[in-house]
């Protein structure tokens, strides 16, 4: 087993290790060693999400996760929107330390403006080849559904200490996600809105204060 602070962060729907990558980098430097894996159909284009199946997201994730358990025996979790619900339900079966969980797609607008968020955020030389990604299969927000539906109780189960990060200005989770996160969740837990962001937190005029806040919540553990 290997010692050391170790974090997994997950992406969300239709999204890519690059919507948490900042934050990764922001604890890579304050000495974290940090898992950013993509999810099942979400290497290429999006058609490749026609034949995906929302419980081979969970299972790539909990395989990580048995991974970083073997090596680790403990490690640190951030959840982005999808990515949220998905470290609820790892938070329920592995010795997670502490988790972070943003704009956690609890309530969600429209599964179709996760993509057009992505496009907003992603560098002019990427949205290139994202557009190729664009429609979104039918089946894949099928999916993002059944995973919602089904992942959701998973939060009132949660007692791993979590930070709860919600954009105020967030199009596509609505911010009552938060207070609903907030009021079920059992164990420690700290919620904090950001008034100047949108959906995509890690790109967001607060991402800065994000990127503290998770630290600090983090580093509380160490106490």
């Amino acid at each position: 087993m290997k010692s050391g602070r170790v974090c997994l962060l997950l992406h969300g729907f239709t999204g890519g290790p690059y919507e948490v990558r900042p934050l990764a980098e922001h604890l890579e430097s304050r000495g974290w060693t940090c898992k950013v894996p993509t999810l099942p159909g979400h290497d290429g284009p999006l058609r490749d999400l026609y034949h995906t199946r929302y419980e081979e997201w969970v299972l790539a994730a909990a395989a990580i996760a048995g991974e970083l358990t073997e090596r680790h025996g403990s490690f640190d979790l951030v959840g982005f929107s999808m990515g949220g619900l998905i470290a609820a339900y790892l938070a329920n079966r592995f010795p997670v330390r502490r988790m972070a969980l943003l704009n956690a797609a609890v309530h969600y607008v429209s599964p179709g403006r996760f993509v057009r968020n992505a496009v907003r955020v992603l560098r002019s030389g990427e949205i290139r080849e994202l557009r190729s990604k664009r429609e979104t299969p039918v089946g894949a927000v099928i999916e993002f559904a059944k995973l919602v539906r089904r992942l959701k109780p998973e939060i009132a189960k949660i007692r791993t200490p979590t930070f709860i990060a919600q954009g105020e200005l967030d199009e596509v989770v609505h911010p009552r996600s938060a207070v609903y996160i907030a009021s079920r969740v059992k164990g420690e837990k700290t919620m904090t809105v950001y008034p100047h962001s949108r959906h995509m937190l890690c790109f967001e005029p607060d991402a800065t204060y994000v990127f503290r806040h998770v630290e600090r919540f983090f580093s509380e553990g160490d106490r």
